[in-house]
């Protein structure tokens, strides 16, 4: 089990109910979402990534079904931002506390604004990495806004 995860360290702390789904990643995958919904067989636009983008200077955490991209425009506009672009990927993990493909919206060691697609609000429960490759957590959408203080708006495009 993965109690050792910043992520599911919190969700404990918390006191907010979830499942971890293990697997095996594979090293040359880098499509770590998608790999996640094929090893686990779920529903691709039930598992989330969770990217961090820059706004107007400031990281914000943004959380799209794998089967999507992240709309900046969208993002942007959902914190009251002009412009977003993806955020460099080792000051994502410096930030986080997380390696890249294992980025978990909950746990972050600095605390980051945070906007959730609003198709998670389609499933009784949906996939976010637990905080490290080849591990997701499965949790009801409004205990993950309610964990990340998050913003629930439409943030995806196909």
């Amino acid at each position: 089990m993965a109690a050792g995860t910043p992520a599911t360290v919190a969700l404990t702390a918390a006191g907010i109910p979830f499942t971890v789904h293990s697997y095996e990643h594979d090293p040359a995958n880098t499509n770590f979402g998608t790999e996640a919904a094929e090893a686990l067989d779920l529903d691709a636009e039930q598992v989330f990534k969770t990217l961090l983008a820059d706004v107007d200077g400031r990281l914000v955490v943004g959380i799209v079904p794998v089967t999507g991209k992240l709309d900046l425009k969208a993002l942007a506009a959902a914190v009251g931002g002009k412009r977003a672009e993806m955020a460099d990927p080792k000051l994502a993990e410096r930030r986080t506390g997380y390696v890249v493909g294992g980025i978990s919206p909950i746990g972050q060691k600095t605390k980051h604004t945070t906007v959730l697609d609003e198709t998670a609000e389609l499933y009784d429960t949906i996939f976010v990495s637990g905080g490290r490759r080849g591990l997701d957590i499965e949790l009801a959408p409004a205990d993950l806004v309610r964990i990340t203080d998050a913003i629930v708006t439409p943030i995806a495009r196909d």
